[in-house]
């Protein structure tokens, strides 16, 4: 395997290794777990049980994965170019912030623990779909399923929303500052809508044997291609709601995820490893995806950039 994918590779091995180690861990704790005899209890020590609940607690709670860099930066420079004559202008200047701080929130994650949950939305985890059982209402949500759940299976389409007030707000009191970053961070939240893989709890492949599903779809595809994609662009328009609108992106989104898992396996059929023939290979499966995606999240950026602004009573903007 090439060098470039040698952390890929560890990565996978250590997860492995960890699903190996939890049921060698739990076949020893099993005489403590059951009703077996005494004299076979005590051959066995009570760390055993210990060890395989932290390392099922170390698998389930897994760092989220996202679009890499490559793909939040494209969807910000995509998202300007979207934008009507009226407010064009300020957000082409102010372009390369909005670039740079597009990976804004993937930073956040290291510090605050709450992060991660406002990447993703487990769909798959409420019925089929279109998943009808799950209010999309903050407050009937956490009703119905209790605030613990509803914040384990991520919370991604009412962050799209309340990221969307606050850059109104910020449009309000004419903070351009606060305007230019809430941008930036509504645009790689909306992109993350337009994951497939952040819409479903095999968001990694670990449900089905393909760890680094991932790293391979949204960061190494999109790396290894993204001079290719062509950007579909369409006008920006006034979203009525943003919060059901954002449920309406990850919905989309979610009939994506099983053709990508089974791509990915079938890309890998016959190779060695993940090297070049099974990126191909994928790319030919999936690439069109990829490019749809991308550019709706650039689409639906500009749409939400263009509603904050109107929501706010069109405020002249600084030159």
């Amino acid at each position: 395997m090439q060098r470039e994918n040698e952390p890929h590779c560890a990565k996978q091995k250590i997860l492995r290794g960890a699903c190996s180690l939890a049921k060698l861990s739990m076949m020893s704790a099993r005489p403590f777990l059951t009703n077996e005899p005494p004299g076979r209890r005590d051959a066995f020590s009570p760390a055993a049980v210990a060890a395989a609940l932290l390392v099922l607690w170390l698998i389930a709670t897994a760092p989220a994965y996202a679009w890499g860099p490559t793909a939040h930066r494209l969807t910000n420079r995509w998202a300007v170019d979207t934008l009507p004559p009226e407010i064009r202008a300020f957000f082409q200047a102010n372009r390369e912030f909005l670039i740079e701080h597009a990976n804004d929130p993937d930073a956040a994650m290291k510090k605050d623990k709450h992060e991660r949950e406002l990447h993703y939305i487990y769909l798959d985890k409420y019925g089929i779909f279109p998943y009808l059982k799950l209010p999309h209402s903050f407050d009937q949500a956490v009703e119905r399923y209790g605030s613990g759940r509803i914040h384990r299976d991520g919370m991604l389409p009412w962050q799209v929303g309340k990221i969307s007030l606050r850059l109104t707000e910020a449009f309000k009191t004419q903070n351009w500052e606060e305007v230019k970053l809430d941008a930036a961070l509504l645009g790689h939240y909306v992109a993350d809508a337009h994951d497939p893989l952040h819409t479903t709890q095999n968001y990694d492949g670990q449900l089905t044997d393909q760890v680094g599903l991932a790293d391979r779809f949204e960061i190494r595809l999109v790396d290894k291609f993204s001079s290719f994609f062509m950007f579909a662009r369409r006008d920006a328009s006034k979203i009525t709601d943003p919060t059901e609108y954002a449920f309406d992106m990850v919905l989309e989104s979610n009939t994506w995820a099983d053709h990508i898992i089974l791509a990915d396996r079938e890309a890998l059929i016959g190779l060695p490893d993940y090297n070049e023939d099974y990126y191909d290979r994928f790319y030919s499966q999936v690439g069109s995806i990829v490019v749809r995606e991308l550019s709706g999240a650039a689409n639906d950026t500009g749409s939400y950039w263009y509603t904050a602004w109107l929501n706010a009573g069109r405020p002249e903007l600084p030159h």
